[in-house]
């Protein structure tokens, strides 16, 4: 496990690239599955990692509070290399409430976490929907505690929050996209 800090080629206002996933439930996901929401945040995460597991119940707080934004989990990590990260236990994490996303989706072979531009677990990206499309509105870190053992200075994904706030009430995210901090993804060989 190498430590990283997230960075992408995507900027704000770029459409989220397209993605034909299997979530835990033995559905296929799709952008347009998130259609009617208003907002999307798209976690690049895994099952293993320290700074992933520390932002666990961040993410279901944000799934669970917001009717209108959909949290999406994306495994992409090699299962081979870490097995903790198989589709299996994904399952098995999303059964007993460990993960409460919206959906939690397996990207087998890492290409979608690449067209993201994602290089950490957890890498947050926040879309507004447009139209036809989901632009992106924030890429950054959920809060302020970078670090597994690390306490944010506010309420757990209070900065996530402000910006899934913003995007809500039809306003541009103010927030600076702070970089998230986690493990380097395990690319599939």
């Amino acid at each position: 496990m190498v430590q990283t800090d997230s960075d992408s080629e995507l900027r704000r206002g770029d459409t989220a690239p397209e993605f034909r996933l299997i979530g835990t439930d033995g559905a296929r996901y799709a952008l347009d599955s998130f259609g009617d929401n208003d907002a999307l945040l798209v976690v690049f995460t895994c099952n293993h990692c320290p700074y992933a597991k520390a932002k666990l119940g961040a993410l279901n707080a944000l799934a669970s509070r917001y009717d209108d934004c959909a949290v999406v989990g994306i495994n992409p990590n090699d299962a081979d290399a870490y097995p903790d990260d198989s589709y299996e236990r994904m399952c098995e994490l999303t059964d007993d409430g460990t993960v409460a996303y919206d959906a939690y989706l397996r990207d087998d072979d890492g290409s979608v976490a690449d067209s993201y531009g994602a290089v950490c677990t957890p890498d947050p990206f926040l879309f507004r929907a447009d139209s036809d499309a989901w632009r992106l509105a924030y890429h950054g870190r959920l809060d302020d505690a970078l670090d597994p053992d690390d306490e944010p200075s506010g309420d757990p994904g209070f900065e996530m929050r402000r910006a899934i706030e913003s995007v809500l009430a039809g306003e541009e995210v103010t927030l600076d996209d702070r970089p998230s901090r986690g493990c380097s993804i395990t690319w599939p060989s």
